[in-house]
């Protein structure tokens, strides 16, 4: 099933319709432990447990054993300038089971960051912006406040 509008019959040939679905699917990191053969993903709202089975296995040939789905609900908000609620949209999990042997690690892509920034090139940095604000201070002026 997809949410796009296909557009309206017309008499003679060629159709120049393609259907195409919507489905659409997220990796995300999982916020419990897990074991390393489940796999957590953010679907579509439409999609079915064996639409995801299916577009892993089709698409990317990932053995699935069994699919497990859930609607999470959105979060309620309070705006403070008009003093509603606001409610974002819902969202669908997908819990995908991998074959005992297989198993996936979420790859922790920032974690080599703070090795690469090393102290003396922050301590450099550090000067140059205080060289910089230092004679566009208003005097008698805090220090946030600058012309």
């Amino acid at each position: 099933m997809s949410t796009r509008f296909y557009p309206i019959y017309q008499r003679g040939n060629p159709q120049l319709r393609v259907f195409l679905p919507n489905f659409w699917m997220k990796l995300i990191a999982p916020t419990d432990q897990q074991p390393p053969n489940i796999v957590q993903f953010h679907c579509s709202m439409q999609m079915t447990r064996y639409d995801v089975k299916n577009y892993l296995e089709k698409i990317y040939n990932v053995n699935v054993i069994e699919v497990r789905t859930r609607i999470a609900m959105g979060r309620f908000k309070r705006d403070q300038l008009q003093h509603s609620v606001i409610k974002e949209d819902d969202r669908k999990l997908a819990y995908v089971v991998l074959p005992k042997d297989q198993s996936f690690v979420f790859p922790d892509m920032f974690k080599n960051i703070k090795d690469d920034i090393d102290k003396e090139t922050m301590d450099i940095a550090k000067k140059d912006m205080q060289d910089f604000l230092g004679p566009n201070k208003a005097p008698g002026l805090s220090g946030w406040f600058r012309i």
